[in-house]
């Protein structure tokens, strides 16, 4: 299973207020079923990557229906193969050894 880290920044818009973009993506994000958790300055999903990498697309296209007309989206991928892993396992076994 893949972790990724994903920021999706609408530019171009009429406001500095990206929140109404945001909850769109999250909204298409939570309709995919994948595992995720919501931050301040990101989210982090799990699930296979071709699913991460799909849903993604999907949410980066949503500022553009929406008005936008320029989108960053920055990913981190942590794919491990090795063994099972998530986002909660990998905070813990620091917290453990802080």
């Amino acid at each position: 299973m893949a972790i990724a880290e994903l920021s999706i920044v609408p530019i171009g818009t009429e406001s500095t207020s990206l929140s109404s973009y945001v909850a769109a993506c999250v909204g298409v994000l939570k309709d995919s079923g994948l595992i995720h958790e919501i931050h301040g300055m990101g989210t982090i999903i799990e699930g296979e990557l071709k699913e991460i990498l799909d849903v993604v697309l999907k949410m980066h296209e949503v500022p553009f229906e929406a008005g936008a007309l320029r989108v960053v989206t920055s990913i981190k991928i942590d794919d491990r193969r090795d063994k099972e892993a998530s986002a909660k396992a990998k905070v813990e076994s620091v917290v453990r050894k802080s």
